[in-house]
C-alpha cells in the first residue's frame, strides 16, 4: 500500500490543494485519506481501480471537512417555551371562537364538550362532576362532538383534505362564526 500511495500522493495533494485553501488542512486531509484507504483496503475491487478509489476517498474527505466548517447559530434557550406559549395562545383564540357555538348545544352536550375540549378536563373528572359513569361520560363526550360537528357543518362550508380542514367560509344563509 505504501508504494502505491507514494505513486499517487503528489497528484492527490494537488487535487486537494485546489479545493482547500489552507495548506495545513491539505496535509491533514491527505493523512486522513491515507488512514481511510489503509483501513478499507479490503473494499478495493481491483488494483487497477486504486487511483479512482483514492480520489473518491479524497473527495469524500474534503466534503466532510467542509461540512464540519459550517457555522450554525446557536438556538435560543427559550425556543421550546416560545412554541408552547404560541400553541397555548392559539388554543385560547380557537376556544373563544368555539364557545358561542358550544353554548348553543343543549346543556347535556355543551357542558361535557366544553369541559373536555376547552378546559382539558379528563373524562373521569367529567363523569364525577356530572354524576355519570366513566363509560357514560365517554359516550356523552362523543355524542357532544357529533352534535357540535353537525352545528359547525350547518353554519360553515369546509374544505377538507387528508390532513384535515384546510379552509372554511361561513354559509351565506346560515349562522356565522363570530371570530
Amino acid at each position: 500500500m505504501i508504494s502505491e500511495w507514494q505513486n499517487h500522493k503528489e497528484q492527490l495533494r494537488r487535487y486537494v490543494s485546489k479545493r482547500v485553501d489552507d495548506a495545513d488542512m491539505v496535509d491533514d486531509i491527505l493523512q486522513e485519506v491515507y488512514i481511510k484507504a489503509s483501513g478499507n483496503l479490503h473494499q478495493l475491487k481491483s488494483k487497477g481501480s486504486l487511483k479512482g478509489w483514492l480520489y473518491r476517498i479524497a473527495h469524500n474527505t474534503i466534503m466532510d471537512f467542509y461540512r464540519g466548517q459550517r457555522v450554525h447559530d446557536p438556538l435560543p434557550e427559550d425556543l421550546v417555551a416560545e412554541e408552547q406559549d404560541a400553541g397555548k395562545q392559539a388554543r385560547e383564540e380557537v376556544a373563544q371562537c368555539l364557545r358561542p357555538l358550544i353554548a348553543e348545544l343543549p346543556e347535556k352536550y355543551g357542558t361535557p364538550l366544553r369541559l373536555a375540549e376547552l378546559e382539558g378536563v379528563s373524562q373521569q373528572e367529567i363523569a364525577d362532576q356530572l354524576g355519570l359513569s366513566l363509560s357514560g361520560a365517554k359516550s356523552r363526550v362523543q355524542r357532544s362532538r357529533v352534535k357540535f360537528r353537525e352545528l359547525m357543518m350547518a353554519c360553515c362550508d369546509f374544505e377538507i383534505d387528508q390532513y384535515g380542514i384546510t379552509d372554511y367560509s361561513p354559509k351565506a344563509k346560515g349562522r356565522r362564526l363570530k371570530c
